[in-house]
Parts: structure tokens; sequence; C-alpha cells
């Protein structure tokens, strides 16, 4: 009998030299900005003098700055303003991640299902009584106990999965008994059975006072102070390289609805002949500045189709900005990108597409042929960005003829390494400080993903992506030392539910180095792209 995975504790990890580094020449002198700054002007107005100093000036906006960003981080550490999600879209979800794996498909994807239909897998599956010892039993609660930061999965109790499933379901600590309603007792009995079926074992009466599961959105958030100079210098940056763009590069820099965007068309380029437009949605970090080599090589490799850059404020450290705390919304996200793309007459929202272009051909006899442009765009999307991603393909599926994930966290985020990755797993290395600091401590980062995540919004199953087994349609990239994504259980998920030769996987890639200049994984998503260029005209139109 194989041994229990979920019951070997976490492999003890000790701090590298490069977290030393990073903390000694990036994070402590950027963090001791402000209480450096407020010593000194406190000496200063001791001092009588302190108007006098030069440096003063400068150094009170500083402490100022620093006692705004506490009011805003203290507003932002409050109650999640997202209530219970929708009831009957968590039990769809809850019920499908316990699907996840339960077909027992070979990881390479050669199941019957696959030969049958194109949408394969778990869905069809009935949860049943599984064994504990049961490979896939042993599989899924070695995978759940993430979310328990990976205790052994014996030690986690009743009470301690009762209070993750009821954040889970309805975005709340679980109350007393005598205050939790009958209706929510029900739910949450239910899906422990369930839970139990799947993972093979019951859990045990009581709860283990040294665990403490991980809620997202009700935990006590973590963020560090960055000095006003830092915020500066980044909108500086950014806005220097957004006038770059409009007065070298051929974009525009425009607003629809809430949506604030970056467009380049070329002059020559044609919605019925020409290669489809491609749009980018980009993931945390500093924006412009984080994608600029990237968007470089894009305009220069393909100058031929119009670039959609969908500017994200709240995730790209854009202080100033007046939507910097005020995150879209899944269906607004979604709605308002689908209308700039209907706008921009690139896509066509209607229903009835079929009837409105009846008369494209002169003789009625002929097949009907859509314009390419009106059947979708090229979406590309690198990290957190494959949850707007994830967004747009369960609201507009349409609208998306090629999809392309970089890095993506939306796939397996049920499991919780992600959350555990970004947020609450113990620094060690340079990278997971420099992520941890000045991406995960971030307030603007912080209010996204820790006071609006939706887990059952934000997770994409693999048949809710259109053509999932398409290589021409859907392109997944993926690094195999990704400091946050846990790629192998990514690429088990993908590649067991068809996922083939679509799967470009680079087992020593790290987490954005698919974008990098040079790199294998650049190479194959332009190669990808270049596709588009050599449609056949049979691809182009549709046929009653």
């Amino acid at each position: 009998m194989s041994y229990d995975l979920s019951e070997l504790p976490p492999l003890p990890r000790a701090r590298s030299w490069s977290f030393y580094i990073v903390l000694l020449a990036a994070v402590v002198p950027l963090w001791s900005a402000i209480p450096l700054a407020w010593l000194y002007t406190l000496y200063s107005i001791y001092d009588s003098k302190w108007l006098a100093y030069g440096p003063s000036r400068h150094l009170l906006l500083l402490t100022i700055f620093s006692l705004y960003h506490y009011h805003l981080a203290r507003r932002v550490s409050g109650p999640s303003p997202y209530g219970p999600g929708d009831p009957d879209e968590i039990q769809v979800a809850y019920t499908r991640l316990l699907k996840a794996g339960l077909a027992n498909l070979p990881e390479d994807g050669g199941d019957i299902e696959t030969l049958l239909i194109k949408r394969p897998g778990s869905p069809a599956e009935t949860i049943t009584q599984l064994e504990r010892h049961d490979p896939r039993a042993i599989d899924f609660r070695h995978c759940l106990r993430t979310w328990f930061c990976k205790v052994p999965w014996s030690s986690i109790k009743l009470l301690d999965i009762q209070k993750w499933l009821f954040w889970a379901m309805y975005n709340s600590d679980l109350p007393s008994r005598d205050s939790i309603s009958a209706t929510q007792r029900i739910a949450i009995d239910e899906a422990v059975a369930l839970l139990q079926k799947r993972a093979g074992s019951k859990f045990e009466e009581g709860f283990n006072s040294t665990i403490t599961p991980m809620r997202l959105t009700i935990d006590k958030i973590n963020i560090l102070w960055r000095p006003l100079t830092f915020y500066v210098i980044v909108t500086f940056v950014n806005s220097v390289i957004r006038a770059l763009y409009t007065r070298s590069w051929g974009f525009t820099h425009g607003h629809s609805n809430g949506l604030e965007y970056l467009l380049r068309t070329p002059e020559n380029w044609d919605q019925k002949s020409s290669p489809r437009p491609v749009v980018f949605i980009h993931g945390l970090g500093l924006g412009l500045l984080q994608y600029h080599d990237f968007f470089a090589q894009l305009v220069e490799l393909f100058p031929d189709r119009p670039i959609l850059i969908p500017i994200q404020p709240q995730i790209s450290q854009s202080f100033f900005h007046s939507d910097f705390l005020l995150p879209p919304s899944r269906h607004q996200m979604a709605d308002r990108l689908a209308n700039l793309l209907q706008n921009l007459d690139w896509v066509d929202l209607d229903d009835n597409i079929e009837e409105k272009y009846q008369g494209y051909n002169e003789r009625a006899s002929s097949p009907l042929r859509i314009p390419k442009a009106k059947r979708g765009v090229t979406l590309i999307s690198h990290s957190n960005g494959s949850y707007a991603h994830a967004w747009v393909l369960k609201g507009h599926p349409d609208i998306v003829a090629r999809s392309c994930f970089v890095d993506p966290v939306t796939f397996c985020s049920w499991e919780g390494d992600v959350c555990y990755n970004f947020f609450y797993r113990p620094c060690m290395t340079g990278m997971e400080l420099l992520m941890r600091y000045f991406v995960g401590t971030e307030i603007g980062v912080v209010n996204l993903l820790q006071r609006h995540f939706c887990w059952t919004s934000n997770s994409l199953w693999f048949e809710e992506i259109p053509n999932p087994t398409d290589l021409h349609k859907t392109l997944f990239l993926l690094g195999g030392k990704d400091d946050i994504v846990h790629s192998e259980r990514v690429k088990k998920y993908l590649t067991s539910h068809g996922a083939g030769d679509n799967l470009w996987y680079d087992p020593e890639g790290r987490h954005g180095q698919a974008l990098m200049r040079g790199s294998a994984g650049l190479k194959e998503l332009f190669r990808w792209l270049s596709e588009d260029e050599n449609e056949q005209p049979d691809d182009e139109s549709d046929t009653n």
C-alpha cells in the first residue's frame, strides 16, 4: 500500500542568501524611509528651526502621506464589501471542485470521453464514497490541506473544516451554533458529507487550536507602507511610457464606460481580411513599466493587427488614480470589455449574428460569410490577468476566438496553492520576499485580492474554455519553477482533460519568464500568434 501523502508534514525550508540580499538592499531601505522621515520631522519640530532645513519640507510631505496611507489601510482592513455569493453558483462550483480529478483520467488526456465529446472529464462523474487508500482520495486530501497551511490531514477537525466551508460559502466567520440559521446548517452539513465522501475519511469532532484555515477575504491583512516617492516614481515612469506609446507607436489613450485602455489600430487593417485584434490583460505589478519590453516586441513583430491593452490601476500601484481602490466586479469588467470591443466593431454581441449578416453576400444562396473580426478577438492574459480572462469567457465566450494563458492563476485555484504562496507562505528566498513586499503587501493589491476576491468567479474550469484542445485556438504556457502557481498541478489538470500540444511547459521556467525577451516561451507565444496570419478562407466564414 502506498504511503499517505496527505499525512506528511511540509518539508522544512531554510532561508537562502538571496533573501538577506533583497532584505538589506531593497526592502529595508524602502520600508525605513517612513520611520526615518518621522524621526527627522519630529526632531526638526523639536529644534524649532524645521522650516529652515531644506529637506524638512520634503520629509514633512512623506509624513503627511504616511498618515493618509494609514487611513486608507485602515479602511481597506475593514470587512469585505462582498457579501455572500449566489447560492446556486456556489453549489455548482463546490460540486465541480469535488469532481475535479474524480474521473481518474490518465495524465496524457487519453480517456474515452475525449473521443466522444469536445469537453470531457469530471463533470460527468458522480461523487461516491471513496476508500481512504484510494489514490484519488489521497491526492484530494493532500491538495485540500493547503487551505490549512499544509498541516497533516488527520489534525484537521470537524469544526476547523466547518469554519473554512462557511467562509467559502458565505464569505463570513462561522457563527455560534445558536446563531447559525437552519438553512446554513443544512448547507454546511451537506457540504461536509460530500467532502468526507470525496476525501475517503471522516473528520473527528472538535477543533484544533493550533490550526487556522486560510480565509482570504476575512483574515487580517498585512499592508506595508511605501514612501510617497515610490508611488510618484512609478506614476511618472508609467506616464512617460504611455506618452511614448501615443506619440511614437500609434496608440490612443481612451476611456469607455469606466474602462481605461490603450489602443493601436494599423491604418491598413481590414476587419474582413486582416488578422484578428489582440487583447492583452496584464497581471499584478507595475503596469506598463513591467510589460514594456513585451509590448515593444508585440508592436514590432505584429504591426498588421490592432492591439488593445486594458489599464488596471488597481493592480498597477497607481496610487493617484481615481479608481485605485475601486476594482470592478466580475460582471463589470467582462461587460465593459465586451462593450468596448463591440464599439470598436471587432465583435458582435447580438445573439442573432447570422440574421444580421444574412445579406452580406449578394446571392442569398451562397454560404453565409461573417467578417473574421466579428467572430472574436485573440485574448492573451498573464498571471492575475487570467481572472479577468476567465470572467470574459464565462460572460461572453463567443467574442473570444483564440485564448492564450501565460502563468495562469485561474486554474486549480480551488486547491489553495496560489493563495498560500502569495499571502501565507513564509518567505525564504529573495524572489519570494520581492513578491511579498513589492506586490503582496501593497495596498491596492491587498484591497483587490483580500477584500474583493470571489473564488467561484475566479475559478475557470476546462469545459468553460471554447475549443480548449485546439492548438490553433487555445494555448497554455507554464513554468515548472513558478513561485506562485503550482504548475505541476495545473499541468496535470489540463492534460488529463485533453490539453496536449497546446500546452507548453518549461520545467525550469519561473513566473513571468515566458514573457521575457529571448525566452523559449515568448518565441512559442509569438509563433502561435503568427498562425492567425495563415488562416484558410474556410476558417473565416460560417456556413448555414
